[in-house]
């Protein structure tokens, strides 16, 4: 299967770092021509992947991004909306802000986003719209109530916005990572006896890599997935597919 996103117009969100950044670039070594919105950027971006400065949670700012792409590339294809934050702590512990800004960055800004862009595909009767969310989203963990809670409302978003631009041939679908090391997450700086505990949830027992989830985004990017929409695809190497998947590693 040749999986051809040539001249493809592509924004990727929280592109400046991180698995954002590797998607950036993994789109761009595809053929397409890659826009990245971000805050900030590390200076390790391709020179021809295009960075616009956007904050999701702006409604003014994220128009101006997607303006700016339409004015540079014509058009949009595809949009990945991958910026998010990681809030962590238990509900008494939990500030309004820090609950809040979670929602607002995870949700608010994937609602901002597809918006603004739906309204870029609408007349051309295409496009594809992918949402990070989460593991968390399928299974929650005891101090991830607001990032939990941010990621359970991406996926039913999506499913809600797959049926609202299905008559414009428009799909939108979710995908769920588990545990790519991240500077978000510190997973690559765990002591080994913590490291080991998170990777017996595993089925495939190794850390996910962001290539991982550029694999299934690059497919879902393509004219091959032209009949999936309104979904969450699971790619956490098999995390929880049973309930001690370590025991067929020992």
């Amino acid at each position: 299967m040749h999986l051809d996103l040539s001249d493809r117009v592509v924004v990727v969100t929280g592109a400046g770092r991180g698995i954002g950044r590797t998607l950036a670039r993994r789109f761009t070594a595809e053929g397409a021509h890659v826009a990245a919105l971000d805050l900030a950027f590390e200076d390790d971006l391709p020179e021809q992947i295009a960075r616009i400065t956007c904050d999701v949670t702006d409604p003014v700012s994220v128009q101006a991004a997607v303006d700016a792409v339409v004015e540079r590339h014509g058009t949009i294809d595809v949009l990945v909306n991958n910026a998010g934050v990681n809030v962590e702590g238990r509900v008494a512990d939990l500030t309004w802000e820090r609950f809040r800004r979670c929602l607002d960055v995870n949700v608010g800004g994937v609602f901002l986003v597809s918006r603004a862009v739906a309204e870029v595909m609408k007349p051309r009767h295409r496009g594809r719209i992918l949402n990070a969310a989460s593991f968390a989203a399928i299974v929650p963990s005891v101090g991830s109530a607001a990032y939990a809670a941010s990621k359970a409302a991406v996926v039913q978003f999506t499913r809600v916005l797959a049926s609202e631009l299905g008559p414009h041939d428009i799909t939108v679908n979710a995908y769920a990572p588990g545990m790519v090391p991240t500077a978000m997450n510190g997973f690559a700086d765990l002591p080994p006896a913590a490291a080991d505990e998170l990777l017996d949830t595993l089925s495939l027992r190794r850390w996910e890599s962001a290539d991982d989830v550029a694999d299934l985004l690059v497919f879902l990017a393509s004219d091959a997935a032209s009949y999936i929409t309104g979904t969450l695809l699971d790619v956490s190497g098999g995390k929880l597919a049973t309930q001690i998947p370590a025991r067929a590693h020992r």
